[in-house]
């Protein structure tokens, strides 16, 4: 094979390595938000009055094991105005209506 194409083919290859990782990645952080909204519904945090401390609400340092996407997702969300947080730094839950947080999603 020649050098031209074996290059051609590992730009490739790189190519969608990097495509399959940014899709993974996205959907581990659309879960991460079910499992934030579903948390604020479990304990019921509609509110600033019953609002909840969630405790991966920050990102923990030297953590073994997978990366945690549930403090970005959890970011996103206050900023999309999904979820809401109190000055003493407690979560709830802003919006009941959620429904797909997705286009294209059932």
């Amino acid at each position: 094979m020649a050098e031209t194409a074996q290059i051609i083919i590992g730009v490739l290859v790189l190519i969608g390595v990097y495509m399959l990782t940014r899709r993974v990645n996205a959907w581990r952080i659309k879960r991460a938000f079910v499992v934030i909204i579903k948390d604020l519904e479990r304990q019921k945090a509609f509110d600033a009055s019953s609002a909840v401390n969630l405790p991966y609400a920050k990102a923990a340092f030297f953590r073994l094991g997978i990366r945690d996407f549930r403090p970005k997702a959890l970011e996103y969300l206050v900023a999309g105005e999904i979820v809401g947080v109190t000055e003493g730094g407690q979560y709830y839950l802003k919006r009941r209506d959620v429904g797909p947080l997705f286009p294209g999603e059932t």
